[in-house]
């Protein structure tokens, strides 16, 4: 991102701060005027409450907006969009501080109280609605000057690249696109986009070319006798901070998968690389973290019992570890209760199977229930797993899954976990066979990741453990 756009972001947050500062402030003196009845023989700016309120109540306000996403690039934001968000936004906030701060006042009765709610909501809401569709209204007129723009690449350089081009560049007013090239995908480039924008290599130099030319939009623009292609080079762009867009076919029109975001924009899909909004994975890394404190304090108890099973079980350590890999391909220490005798990896590598005779008799009983993974509530303590996520592989793993199914790698874009919808769904997979059909549950799962999605895993989770059926 620009420096120019980031400042766009900090007008954005400044304006933000000082309409709720107005409007708290407006606020304050309704209450003081309207229902206290206020004889203004003193200053009111002698009150303590309206000066603490007017410099705590906007920070407040910003923290919230932090939380739930508003602070992106203003100029990729709809006006009409925007008018929603705030609407939701606002009544959230509002009604936290009429609890907070409201609900207790001194009131003649429930109407004025009420009121109280609704004059709060209206004032913070319009001052700040206005102010936000002012600022975007002019970052809008900027980009149609085409005073700002995108660092954008096209992939692809046949026909319908070149239609794409014509489409974008004979608008009469720009939309956002600073074309920077084009990759050729199959060698065959028509001569006449070399006239427009010049050719800056083949996929292998995708890397290369993103980095130099400070790539923000991909769009992919490859034939249809190329979709074959369409995976291998989605994967490939998703290890990039950019916002990917794919020219669609009327197929893809009619099952609706394109949306629009400017009534004159181009006509194409966008690629969303992060699913879950950013409030809900706060929420989930916050259920996170308390259910482990949970998990660890209160099944004590059971840990003692399992940890002394494991030592009379067979000789070794009670608890188990081995190198996984997490989030964004780091690595980490991942722990177990010990399942397995001490040398069931002398020979290498190796998956567990139904009824494996490397298994101690309590390491079976412990897998049936899971009971084995329960010392990884620790891992989701440290923040290196998640309770719901794809698990972790071996890198040995990886390796043999990604050669067969390279789009594996996404699984590494989020925190793994200690149950998956593709544990629930497949269980524990005995070979890379397995493990690479497994891969489309969890694949499924990133594609839709909300917190109502764990909750789901996390109960049908619990149905396995209480029937024992674990794999």
């Amino acid at each position: 991102m620009t420096k120019q756009r980031r400042i766009g972001i900090f007008i954005y947050s400044i304006a933000d701060f000082l309409t709720a500062l107005i409007a708290w402030a407006s606020f304050y003196f309704y209450r003081k005027v309207y229902v206290e009845n206020y004889n203004f023989h003193e200053s009111i700016f002698d009150d303590t409450n309206l000066i603490s309120g007017i410099l705590l109540i906007p920070i407040g306000w910003v923290m919230l907006y932090s939380i739930l996403d508003t602070y992106t690039d203003i100029y990729r934001m709809s006006r009409l969009q925007t008018i929603l968000t705030t609407f939701i936004h606002t009544s959230i906030g509002a009604i936290f501080l009429f609890f907070v701060l409201i609900q207790d006042d001194i009131v003649p009765n429930n109407a004025t109280r009420n009121k109280s709610l609704l004059v709060l909501f209206l004032l913070h809401f319009f001052i700040t609605v206005i102010v936000r569709i002012i600022i975007i209204t002019r970052a809008t007129w900027r980009l149609k000057a085409g005073e700002v723009g995108f660092n954008t690449l096209i992939i692809g350089g046949n026909e319908r690249a070149l239609e794409l081009y014509n489409d974008i560049a004979n608008r009469p007013k720009a939309i956002g696109y600073h074309f920077k090239g084009f990759i050729d995908t199959n060698g065959n480039t028509l001569k006449e986009i070399e006239r427009y924008i010049p050719k800056l290599g083949g996929l292998k130099d995708l890397e290369k070319v993103i980095k130099e030319h400070k790539i923000e939009e991909v769009i992919v623009a490859i034939e249809t006798s190329e979709h074959n292609r369409l995976k291998g080079i989605l994967n490939e762009l998703f290890d990039y901070d950019v916002f990917i867009k794919i020219i669609p076919n009327m197929y893809d029109i009619i099952l609706g998968s394109v949306k629009m975001n400017q009534l004159y924009g181009a006509v194409l899909i966008e690629i969303q690389p992060e699913i879950m909004p950013r409030w809900q994975r706060i929420v989930k890394r916050g259920i996170d973290v308390v259910a482990s404190i949970l998990v660890l304090i209160i099944f004590f108890p059971l840990y003692l019992y399992i940890a002394i099973r494991v030592r009379l079980s067979s000789k070794g350590p009670i608890f188990y570890q081995q190198e996984r890999i997490g989030l964004n391909g780091k690595p980490f220490m991942i722990y177990k209760f010990r399942s397995m005798y001490t040398d069931a990896e002398r020979h290498g590598p190796q998956l567990a199977t139904d009824s494996d005779n490397r298994c101690t008799p309590w390491g079976l009983t412990m897998r049936k229930r899971r009971l084995d993974e329960l010392p990884q509530f620790w891992n989701v303590l440290k923040g290196e797993m998640s309770l719901v996520g794809p698990r972790p592989e071996r890198q040995y793993y990886i390796d043999q899954i990604t050669a067969r199914a390279p789009h594996y790698k996404q699984l590494l874009k989020v925190r793994p976990g200690i149950t998956s919808w593709g544990q629930v769904k497949y269980g524990y997979a005995s070979n890379v066979d397995e493990m690479v059909q497994r891969l489309k549950f969890d694949i499924l799962y990133i594609e839709n990741r909300s917190l109502i999605l764990d909750i789901k895993i996390l109960f049908y989770t619990v149905v396995v453990l209480i029937q024992g059926t674990g794999k």
